[in-house]
């Protein structure tokens, strides 16, 4: 629910689920922040986590203005829309745990927001791994969606959860993220940010909200994420489609160009250490080809028993976020005490 008066400028959310040290790394980070005229908040969301996060984050009441939250494991959607929901600022900021801020990352925010108030804004994120061939890859890979899908600062169509920040209100009025259909991290933000730009049509990008990005991975994780991403990109076209703006042929696009896009790239980074990742690509083709055409059969197979015959009438469904509605509540999200 949006408060009638701000009580700060940012309310910096972090969606958590059972990396501590990750946590207390990204929580100490944000204690070098240079403070925006305002000042900022900061909500750590527990996503359910087997060894609640509260003893991390009281590590830090002293030196942050910090609260955290708890709910039942529901995914990062989930998260973020909940501490949003509790958050006092006039702006939010979503970073996640994995990731470390530098010291002018919100004053970069700030700055953005003079020119353009109402609009979304995301930053530039830098792998923080660079020894971690995967962490390479899956770095390397968003700076090619981000090539492809924002080509100038006047035309940013896709900006990543880790590192944005918009208006509360503009974000409560779209209904959040859409945690009914995006129940597990991959496509969530895509969704928003179609949506965003549907209903305000300003976003854009800033190369001085720096986060660094400390994701571990090995080849399963990699795997994984990009079979996950598939998954969440078959969900995104396929509400896409029900609202009768198809977007596949852009995607088809992207993946036909992505020797262009790669050969652009190479020319402005090290050959030497571009090439330890690029068989990786390969991998994150096949992954997310996998997650995509798996969450298609999954989902038609769920429409098939769905259509049956049933005897007397159906259920009506729950409501979904949607453009028109708000937050939608959890009865399982509960504050820590």
């Amino acid at each position: 629910m949006l408060l009638e008066q701000a009580s700060c400028s940012y309310s910096i959310v972090i969606p958590t689920y059972s990396r501590p040290a990750r946590l207390r790394n990204c929580l100490e980070s944000l204690t070098r922040l240079k403070s925006p005229e305002g000042g900022f908040e900061v909500v750590v969301v527990d996503d359910g986590s087997p060894q609640p996060l509260q003893p991390v984050v009281a590590e830090f009441a002293s030196r942050l203005p910090v609260t955290c939250l708890r709910q039942e494991n529901a995914g990062p959607a989930t998260a973020r829309n909940f501490g949003a929901s509790r958050a006092r600022g006039k702006y939010l900021a979503f970073v996640d745990d994995d990731c470390c801020v530098d010291a002018d990352w919100l004053v970069a925010f700030q700055e953005a927001f003079a020119g353009d108030p109402d609009g979304l804004v995301g930053g530039h994120t830098i792998n923080g791994l660079p020894e971690n061939r995967y962490s390479a890859a899956s770095q390397f890979i968003l700076d090619l969606v981000y090539d492809h899908y924002n080509p100038r600062p006047d035309a940013v169509t896709f900006l990543a959860s880790n590192n944005i920040a918009m208006p509360a209100k503009g974000f409560y009025e779209l209904g959040g993220f859409d945690a009914e259909r995006f129940s597990t991290a991959g496509g969530e933000d895509r969704d928003l940010c179609a949506r965003w730009i549907t209903r305000f049509g300003t976003m854009r990008r800033t190369e001085k909200a720096i986060v660094r990005h400390y994701h571990s991975m090995n080849l399963g994780s990699f795997w994984r994420q990009n079979y996950t991403y598939g998954r969440g990109a078959w969900t995104f076209h396929r509400i896409r489609s029900e609202s009768g703006m198809p977007r596949l042929h852009r995607d088809a696009r992207f993946h036909c160009s992505v020797p262009r896009l790669l050969t652009r790239r190479l020319s402005r980074e090290s050959w030497r250490s571009a090439l330890s990742v690029l068989p990786l690509l390969f991998v994150w083709q096949i992954a997310n080809a996998s997650g995509f055409i798996c969450e298609g059969l999954r989902n038609g197979r769920t429409s098939s028993r769905r259509t049956k015959p049933t005897e007397g009438p159906a259920e009506p469904s729950p409501p979904a976020n949607s453009p028109e509605g708000g937050l939608v509540a959890s009865p399982t999200r509960q504050p820590l005490t």
